[in-house]
């Protein structure tokens, strides 16, 4: 009777025990997690991007017709080459460019991400602009 009574005794504690802790236990923190890379928000900085760079090409071509000479030494073996240099030069850029928010990415700092990304534009605008300023 007594090897009962304490198994029932026993028992209510557990189950006491389980009710307090369920019961006063935190939620789990809100992750922000951000699975997929093609997001509205980067399709729409890519497409910029890509217009940008496009841009860059037509204006620094005018520029080159006219006498100027590319600014950015790392690009002046392609832009001096032709166009079909020109376009390879500004998609290896455009690739490292992309492919270095997309590292960012997946190793989930999407803020740096984010910030990466409008900085390349950021630039690239700044280039264009630059770019348009020098032909007129």
């Amino acid at each position: 009777m007594k090897y009962l009574l304490s198994i029932l005794l026993l028992s209510a504690v557990m189950q006491a025990q389980s009710l307090a802790v369920t019961r006063f236990a935190l939620p789990d923190a809100p992750v922000q997690q951000r699975d997929h890379f093609w997001t509205l928000e980067n399709k729409a900085e890519v497409g910029v991007l890509a217009g940008l760079i496009t841009a860059d090409a037509i204006t620094t071509q005018r520029g080159l017709s006219q006498g100027l000479q590319e600014g950015n030494p790392i690009m002046r073996p392609f832009v001096t080459r032709g166009p079909a240099a020109q376009a390879a030069g500004f998609a290896l850029g455009f690739g490292a460019g992309v492919g270095a928010v997309y590292l960012l990415h997946r190793t989930h700092h999407f803020k740096a991400e984010r910030i990466a990304m409008r900085m390349i534009v950021a630039g690239e605008s700044a280039v264009v602009a630059n770019n348009i300023i020098a032909i007129r």
